[in-house]
């Protein structure tokens, strides 16, 4: 793919802790026409081990190492361009949504020449306890006891503020909304499409589709 600024995805990001309803957030964005909600996690579920990354992700999850990050990003790269290819995501009138991708400042600059980043939505949510009770909340629906533990939401918590949170600083400010992530979902969501809406970027998407 090009590095020429034109050829980069419109990108959207949804930022923000565990628990924070970035993903609630995005996929209701996702369900609008012209909006691809790409979910990192999902990727990594569905990911086949039979190709020369998937063999590359296994190693490294036998191992119980972190994927590195450019290798994560290669993941990403391909499911997108496998998704662009099948017409699932269409680069030149979708907007890509992006959740849990980039996790880091590194990932951010390995994806800076594929991805042309509007803007950033932080869902905001400094109440820990708050975030505690989302994160318990969730995992208890979806079975997953041993994510409902103290000490394993606090360890997620702190991972976030130590390596994803440094991103609001990669991005410029004026491109960053941020979001009290504790009001109704409904009002969150009133503020992020208030916000898309007024881009140049989907204006003009907007003439171009009508």
């Amino acid at each position: 793919m090009s590095n020429n600024k034109d050829a980069r995805f419109k990108t959207i990001l949804m930022f923000g802790a565990p628990g924070s309803g970035k993903g609630t957030q995005g996929a209701i964005l996702g369900r609008i026409p012209r909006f691809i909600h790409f979910v990192c996690g999902e990727v990594f579920r569905a990911l086949d081990t039979r190709t020369p990354l998937g063999q590359k992700f296994v190693e490294y999850s036998m191992r119980g190492e972190l994927v590195p990050d450019e290798l994560t990003v290669q993941l990403w790269k391909a499911n997108i361009d496998s998704r662009a290819e099948s017409h699932l995501f269409k680069p030149d009138i979708d907007f890509l949504v992006l959740d849990g991708i980039p996790r880091n400042v590194e990932q951010a600059r390995l994806m800076a020449p594929f991805i042309d980043v509007l803007h950033v939505f932080h869902l905001s949510c400094p109440d820990r306890q708050e975030l505690h009770r989302r994160i318990r909340k969730r995992a208890l629906k979806e079975n997953r006891f041993d994510d409902a533990r103290d000490e394993t939401i606090e360890r997620r918590i702190r991972t976030y503020e130590a390596e994803s949170k440094p991103m609001l600083d990669f991005y410029p400010r004026e491109r960053i909304t941020d979001i009290d992530a504790t009001q109704h979902p409904a009002i969150v969501f009133h503020t992020i499409l208030s916000r898309i809406i007024s881009l140049d970027e989907f204006k003009t998407s907007a003439e171009e589709v009508h």
